[in-house]
């Protein structure tokens, strides 16, 4: 993961973006990627999807989601970590097995 984080910096700072890259613009760039993502099953099921143009968009997503965690000196693997941790607690097996209502409807 360091050495797409270090791929991505590199990237950004030998253009000068990073007087850009603020948490507010780096998640309203995430959204916008995440959307664009959205934008490929639009209409199609998941066979129609250009898969090429989903591969694309995903990384889109992924970059602007390691710049944000980057930005604000966050542990990736430590946040995504903790987050499990937390939906396995909302979301005890028992009641959620083969169930995709939220936590508060279980």
């Amino acid at each position: 993961m360091q050495e797409i984080i270090d791929a991505l910096l590199k990237f950004r700072n030998d253009r000068d973006w990073e007087k850009f890259h603020n948490p507010k613009d780096l998640s309203i760039a995430l959204s916008i990627e995440a959307n664009e993502l959205l934008e490929q099953f639009l209409w199609k099921s998941v066979e129609e999807a250009n898969h090429d143009k989903v591969k694309e968009e995903l990384a889109d997503v992924f970059a602007y989601a390691f710049l944000l965690a980057d930005t604000m000196k966050f542990d990736i693997k430590q946040i995504v970590l903790d987050k499990i941790q937390q939906n396995a607690i909302k979301y005890p097996i028992e009641k959620s097995r083969g169930n995709a209502k939220k936590y508060n409807e279980l």
